[in-house]
């Protein structure tokens, strides 16, 4: 017998219904489904906790941007694939760097050459930066940068770009990732200590606040250590543990959470157990809602959601049977959109054998499109949420994630928990679990330790040419012998005064980029205030 439909429940399908949809067979599509009970436990979608979607018509009323990670060797060649992907239907830029650039070396400093452009785009200068985004009208586009230690820099190269397109600062859209905590537990492109790395992270929130009020000034991430081995439960929690971190900080800086907390965003893996990852996104976004609510005081609506991006799980693919990776990776993608992402990278099937040719980076997006367009996931909000199994999994997902949190607390935040070794150990432990399950044979992967055979060579793979370093390395000292030395000397010795008192760092760090002073410059000038972060063995 069909239960009556609550009055919440139509007079919201009323409200935000839109133009109707329908499947195949002429059967409509509400724009939500549920019974009382369901409502009662997880709210309506776009009402506090979140639990179904930040959005009240989430899909129905917009896609999730299709945010394609991309980045390798020079500017100009980064350009080409960016402009390549915008011409496919990509909806948003994502920008990956190479090593050097995220610890803040430049091409010709002695360890950085054998890394140059390998990983990603070499940056160093406000030069190469124009030419990264030649053409490309950053008040039309948003642009998603994954840097952390330097993510200062280039967030002020970013703007400094803006203002040569005659852009303003309330126009530019995008995110940095800005999330230090990660690096030390589980990535390592660290340059600073912890505390002068949250004063810089603060600044940032701050500067932003005023003038770059649409830019996301942190994205907390459990990607990276997702990647390293931790478990679904322990990437909620300790992700959700660094975001308060990241909060308490701009709060003991003296910042109003609902100044700045609304900028906030997240970044989540997604793997390839289906349910259990659309569960892990539910259950974040309610918990968030929750700590920022009762942990924090906010009473901002914004400053309550959780707003994430996501990648599909690099750790997941394989180099045997490599092109099983398209197949993991729509499984992936299905998952996070089910979760309510905002926004989402599909990783290409090749990158377990080098970075991602340009026939598997449209492959790539063309699985988001294809799930966008015709697979009817995005008819209907929530679509899973109501089911038993899916709400169980919710629930234990937040029990088990909220037990990390409590603990880290218990050990005096984020930080001392990584200085302690704590989240390490947890997340090293999880991955030789999940190594010993493979070998044995109690975890399956298609083509590794299931169904194997012997491959055939790989199609044509890209390859970084080796003379990208040596033409990086002349184009840096040619910037810095081209430059006024006097003006950039003077910008240093402010941004060096400005980091042994209180005042911000930011527009010190733009007059710096403007001035043509190199990344490596900027960084090495902070390193004699801050110190280098040297990491504490873990036992």
């Amino acid at each position: 017998m069909t239960e009556p439909i609550p009055p919440e429940l139509t007079a919201f399908r009323d409200e935000h219904g839109g133009d109707p949809i329908h499947t195949s067979s002429g059967i409509p599509i509400e724009v939500l489904y549920g019974a009382a009970a369901d409502i009662d436990a997880t709210g309506l979608p776009g009402s506090y906790p979140y639990t179904r979607g930040i959005h009240a018509a989430m899909y129905r009323g917009r896609p999730w941007t299709m945010r394609q990670y991309a980045g390798f060797s020079t500017a100009s060649e980064t350009n080409e694939r960016f402009r390549y992907l915008l011409g496919a239907g990509q909806t948003g830029l994502s920008v990956a760097f190479d090593l050097p650039t995220q610890i803040g070396y430049d091409p010709d400093h002695d360890l950085a050459r054998p890394e140059v452009g390998k990983v990603g785009v070499s940056i160093a200068t406000l030069d190469d930066m124009l030419e990264l985004l030649d053409g490309i009208p950053l008040n039309q586009v948003s642009t998603s940068m994954t840097i952390n230690a330097t993510a200062v820099v280039l967030l002020a190269l970013y703007t400094a770009v803006g203002k040569e397109q005659g852009v303003a600062g309330e126009d530019l859209r995008g995110t940095i990732q800005n999330d230090i905590l990660k690096e030390y537990a589980a990535r390592g492109t660290y340059r600073f200590p912890p505390l002068p790395s949250l004063r810089i992270i603060t600044d940032i929130f701050g500067h932003a606040a005023e003038h770059l009020p649409r830019f996301n000034t942190i994205s907390i991430s459990g990607y990276h250590m997702r990647e390293a081995g931790c478990t679904a439960a322990q990437e909620c929690g300790f992700t959700l543990a660094n975001g308060i971190t990241y909060v308490q900080a701009a709060v003991d800086a003296g910042l109003d959470v609902d100044r700045f907390a609304r900028r906030l965003s997240f970044f989540f893996n997604a793997h390839n157990d289906l349910f259990e990852e659309v569960a892990k996104f539910r259950a974040a976004r309610r918990m968030w809602a929750r700590i920022m609510r009762e942990r924090f005081g906010a009473t901002d609506e914004k400053s309550l959601v959780l707003r994430f991006h996501t990648q599909t799980a690099g750790s997941t693919l394989t180099s045997q049977q490599y092109e099983n990776n398209a197949v993991r990776v729509t499984i992936q993608a299905l998952a996070a959109v089910l979760g309510g992402t905002q926004s989402l990278h599909t990783n290409g099937r090749d990158e377990a054998l080098s970075l991602p040719t340009e026939a598997s980076a449209k492959l790539a997006l063309r699985t988001q499109q294809i799930l966008a367009c015709e697979s009817g996931v995005a008819s209907t909000v929530d679509p899973l949420g109501g089911a038993p199994f899916l709400e169980e999994l919710t629930d234990q997902l937040e029990e088990r994630a909220q037990a990390f949190i409590d603990e880290i607390d218990g050990l005096g935040g984020a930080p001392a928990a990584i200085e302690q070794g704590y989240v390490q150990r947890q997340i090293m432990a999880s991955a030789y679990e999940h190594q010993k399950a493979v070998e044995a044979g109690r975890s399956k992967i298609v083509g590794v330790n299931a169904y194997t055979e012997k491959d055939p060579e790989p199609e044509a793979i890209f390859k970084v040419d080796d003379r990208v370093a040596e033409a990086r390395v002349e184009h840096v000292r040619k910037v810095r012998a081209d430059r006024a030395g006097s003006v950039a000397d003077d910008a240093l010795s402010d941004l060096i005064k400005a980091a042994r008192g209180l005042d911000n760092l930011f527009p010190r760090v733009l007059k710096c980029v403007e001035s043509r002073v190199t990344l490596g410059e900027i960084c090495e000038a902070l390193e004699t205030v801050f110190g280098r972060y040297r990491e504490v063995p873990v036992l």
